[in-house]
């Protein structure tokens, strides 16, 4: 018996070695910012296109953001996260609206 076996034979059984304890990818939050300038109409656009929200969650989304200054738009990981990040604001920007948007960490 090698060492390493002897070492794993406990009381006439063999036991595994532990395997390594895999986390959970960080969340990352994307977030519309309000401007005085982006139509609402634009933001339900950008809300149903890239988060594939319904109308319904779209004009509540947007109707937040409306009244607070910002709203979630949806939880991702990083890459994915900051790869909806990036498609807001290239669509934005092809319409010259100056809409934003970020992620934070969840």
């Amino acid at each position: 018996m090698s060492d390493e076996q002897e070492n794993n034979h406990q009381d006439g059984l063999l036991v595994a070695p532990a395997k390594p304890k895999l986390e959970k990818p960080r969340q990352y939050r994307v977030i519309l910012i309000n401007d005085d300038y982006t139509t609402m109409e634009f933001v339900v656009m950008i809300l149903e296109s890239i988060f594939y929200k319904t109308r319904e969650e779209a004009v509540q989304i947007m109707l937040h953001v409306h009244q607070k200054g910002k709203g979630l738009c949806g939880i991702f990981p990083r890459e994915v996260a900051e790869s909806k990040v990036q498609q807001v604001l290239d669509v934005a920007k092809d319409h010259e609206h100056p809409l934003q948007c970020t992620l934070e960490p969840e």
